[in-house]
């Protein structure tokens, strides 16, 4: 395994099991968006199959993101244990368990109780794929980091088309929610064993760096980094159909196309985010992505017709989406070995206190005043977002010894 500090190697020296986990890892983003697209889409033939109110569905999505947290320490304490990999697998298996789950409950208090195990898969997946990516990322020696977001963002527009495909063909909803449970089944038998061991990762130069050797201040930063971006993600992908249909007086087909605008920029912006990167350097591609969120925004809460407001979100898609990311492989630079499996996975904590925040936030301000007003919430941590820019590195490349980054005033 390449140490973080080594030269970049030609992508044709790259060792060929190198290659291959990048391609498993990037399934298994794939499978981790295609599965919550499929929960989320399905929630009106759940709430229909379960009774679930509208105050039950915002319980039981909280609860998802609190138990997603407890994912995460878990992950921490196997990756320690063993390895991401086995993470991962474990992971990735719990969530097509929790799928047979759903698929099978009888009753609203057995959907609780295997969502909750979804809950807790979901956060094991997110911490174990994002070790893997950038111990893949020390391996190449320059970002690639984003390229696997684009996986999960593709594996989500997947998710949700494959929902509207069994919807219309009219397949039951405990044979639409198994077959996805196989699907990441599948994915997880082909992929798992083609990720990083602990040869490859863990076991890694610089093993003796820990978490205790990263500033808590710097850690803090990313940390609300992170937060204010999955934010951002999450109010959009909540709140931007109701704002079209409510505030615009939209159709719902038209409606729909808010988030699907959104999405669709968002996995341009990750496919093309990595080259951005080696180009201009973290710190520029963060302030113009968050720059560009900002206008984004900014057009959609004062759109004055649901056109507008759906070229806003697109606009907003293009750039905000790739910021997270960024900031995961910009943590692989400060530290190593299984020190970087625990920081990782502690960061990854801030996912789920932003899409709290997102969910609950933008939400009460909806309810005070109305989702326009609502929608400047997300815009405030868009505007936020552009002055943490300067905690980048200046420089593209993928190793420690870029140029620091800037201590914030």
């Amino acid at each position: 395994m390449l140490h973080p500090q080594s030269p970049h190697p030609p992508s044709g020296d790259l060792p060929r099991a190198l290659r291959t986990a990048r391609a498993a890892n990037s399934v298994a983003f794939a499978l981790q968006g295609f599965f919550l697209a499929v929960i989320l889409t399905e929630l009106p033939q759940m709430k229909e199959k379960f009774a679930l109110s509208d105050g039950v569905i915002v319980a039981m999505v909280t609860m998802i993101s609190l138990l997603a947290g407890v994912g995460s320490v878990t992950a921490e304490r196997i990756a320690l244990r063993w390895s991401s990999r086995t993470a991962l697998r474990i992971g990735l298996a719990l969530v097509a368990v929790a799928g047979v789950g759903i698929a099978a409950a009888p009753d609203q208090v057995t959907a609780f109780i295997v969502l909750g195990v979804y809950g807790v898969a979901v956060g094991i997946v997110d911490a174990g794929t994002n070790m893997q990516a950038v111990f893949i990322q020390h391996g190449y020696g320059r970002f690639v980091l984003v390229s696997f977001y684009a996986a999960w963002s593709a594996g989500s527009i997947t998710g949700a088309l494959f929902v509207a495909a069994f919807e219309a063909l009219k397949v039951p909803l405990w044979a639409s929610i198994l077959t996805a449970a196989a699907v990441v089944l599948a994915g997880c038998l082909g992929a798992g064993p083609r990720l990083l061991g602990t040869d490859e990762a863990e076991t890694a130069p610089a093993e003796q760096h820990t978490t205790g050797s990263v500033p808590t201040r710097i850690f803090l930063i990313f940390g609300v980094v992170i937060a204010l971006a999955f934010a951002i993600d999450l109010a959009v992908g909540n709140w931007s159909a109701l704002y079209l249909k409510d505030e615009l007086l939209s159709s719902s087909a038209t409606a729909a196309l808010a988030l699907a605008a959104y999405q669709g920029a968002s996995l341009l912006g990750r496919l093309t985010g990595d080259l951005w990167v080696r180009r201009f350097g973290p710190r520029a591609v963060v302030r113009v992505a968050a720059a560009v969120g900002s206008i984004g925004l900014v057009v959609v809460v004062a759109a004055p017709a649901p056109v507008a407001a759906i070229l806003g979100f697109l606009i907003a898609g293009i750039g905000l989406p790739v910021i997270a990311p960024l900031c995961f492989s910009e943590a692989g630079q400060l530290t190593s070995g299984r020190g970087l499996d625990a920081l990782i996975a502690r960061l990854n904590l801030f996912n789920y206190a932003g899409t709290l925040v997102g969910g609950a936030v933008v939400g009460v301000v909806a309810d005070a005043a109305n989702l326009r007003a609502g929608f400047a919430i997300p815009l405030g941590f868009a505007v936020v977002l552009i002055a943490f820019a300067r905690v980048f590195h200046v420089r593209g490349g993928a190793t420690a010894a870029s140029e620091p980054a800037a201590e914030p005033a």
